[in-house]
């Protein structure tokens, strides 16, 4: 028996209800593995899951994180069948490790199917920035958008962790690209990652139409083939009716219904889903476009699938992930509260 720390919240609703608690963590199960965290990488998820907004959420008590980096300590026995975990790791192997939720934790069992090796050259921290970010962005734009050569994409958040990946797949697929954010100084980030100044736009809702507008025309293009979408709210309809013939509006977050607090205020939240987008699926159809939807939590429940995936988006997304903020795992709460501003950039990593 091994004993662990973890960040375990009571019940989801508020963030004030996370505590640091020792626990024993039993041997892994057959199939599983014991993995020693180094380093955990946070998303708004965690934050959404922790407030009870999302509707992947456990009920009761339970430890949020969907990802986390460190070394494989010990092997539970083979599964029935014959498929035995040291063919996929070995003890000491390096690893980025998926968990449908458990991640704030100093170590944990996990399946041998949701670790990937970490490349070589990368640290710890980058590990854990890298898998839920980089496979949104691969699933999002290449299986859901079918992102082509030559085509216009309009990533939002685009200085973020996803929106970071996303930009390096498009250039890599031959795309053109438009990014946005929601402050000034995270352009210097963007014109490093390959994106001229006129390419992002520093959203205002009361004239977005008309900077996206300016933005097409100074790329010589009419409308955007892809539009890859974590906020909704007031940005949604400016872009969905800039979507070219044959576009895709692909829907994966509503970073506008953030809460800043500590809890959910109840009351904003009504009046933003009363005022949220009303569509017509009929004028989809006048128009020639598509508005799809996902949430990666749905590809963690297809473990079979996630080596082909992981390979894919590390074939378009080959560099270390630019981490943001870095915090040590007692300033967990802090860390969480930074990565709920808004005003991060990459990813937000908790190291041990």
């Amino acid at each position: 028996m091994t004993t662990r720390r973890v960040w375990r919240l009571s019940a989801a609703g508020s963030l004030e209800r996370l505590a640091q608690v020792t626990e024993d963590l039993p041997p892994p199960a057959p199939g599983a593995a014991r993995v020693r965290v180094e380093a955990i990488g946070l998303n708004f998820a965690d934050v959404f899951a922790s407030l009870g907004l999302y509707s992947a959420t456990p009920p009761g008590p339970f430890v949020p994180g969907l990802e986390c980096a460190g070394v494989v300590e010990a092997l539970g026995p083979s599964r029935a069948g014959g498929d035995g975990a040291a063919a996929a790791v070995a003890p000491g192997d390096r690893v980025m490790v998926l968990t449908r939720f458990g991640g704030y934790a100093t170590a944990l069992n996990v399946d041998t199917r949701y670790l990937v090796t970490i490349p070589s050259g990368w640290t710890m921290a980058e590990g854990s920035a890298y898998l839920v970010q980089a496979l949104t962005a691969w699933y999002g734009l290449v299986h859901l958008g079918a992102l082509a050569p030559g085509q216009v994409v309009l990533i939002h958040s685009a200085a973020g962790g996803v929106g970071l990946h996303a930009v390096a797949m498009a250039h890599a697929l031959g795309a053109r690209v438009i990014g946005t954010v929601g402050r000034g100084d995270k352009l210097p980030l963007l014109e490093a990652h390959g994106l001229a100044r006129p390419q992002v736009v520093v959203r205002d809702a009361k004239r977005f139409g008309t900077q996206l507008d300016t933005a097409l025309a100074g790329i010589r293009a009419s409308g955007f083939d892809l539009v890859f979408d974590a906020i909704a709210g007031p940005f949604f309809r400016p872009a969905l009716v800039r979507l070219a013939p044959e576009g895709r509006h692909v829907l994966y977050g509503a970073a506008d219904f953030m809460p800043r607090g500590a809890g959910p205020n109840w009351l904003r939240l009504a009046w933003q889903y009363l005022r949220r987008p009303r569509l017509d699926p009929l004028k989809l159809v006048d128009k020639n476009r598509s508005i799809m939807g996902f949430n990666l939590i749905w590809l963690f429940e297809q473990a079979d699938r996630l080596p082909v995936s992981a390979a894919a988006a590390l074939a378009l997304s080959a560099a270390a992930p630019h981490i943001g903020a870095r915090f040590e795992f007692d300033e967990m709460p802090r860390a969480l509260r930074a990565l709920q501003s808004g005003c991060t950039t990459g990813k937000v990593v908790v190291e041990l």
